[in-house]
């Protein structure tokens, strides 16, 4: 696909890969990172918040390998929605 093209759907490629426009969820930002690794894609991404002009950080890896980065960052945010529902603002403690 040509970049512009990527542009519009709401991504950009670079020389590190596929970008991904941040979701927002119950007052976080989710911003996919799928990293390529061996052929495929490791899920990981940054759960971020910003509060009383103070940002803060999570990032989140996990194991799962999948053969494209949309897949990678598609279930990214949805593992991110997980921990934001099971931690909420104990996940930057």
């Amino acid at each position: 696909m040509f970049n512009w093209l990527k542009k519009l759907a709401g991504k950009a490629t670079t020389d590190d890969g596929p970008r991904f426009e941040p979701q927002s969820y119950r007052g976080f930002d989710i911003y996919p990172e799928p990293r390529a690794e061996g052929g495929q894609y490791r899920l990981q991404g940054r759960i971020v918040q910003e509060q009383d002009g103070n940002r803060r950080e999570y990032l989140l890896i996990r194991s799962d390998l999948l053969p494209t980065a949309e897949q990678a960052a598609e279930l990214m945010v949805a593992k991110a929605r997980r921990v934001i529902d099971e931690n909420g603002e104990r996940l930057f403690d």
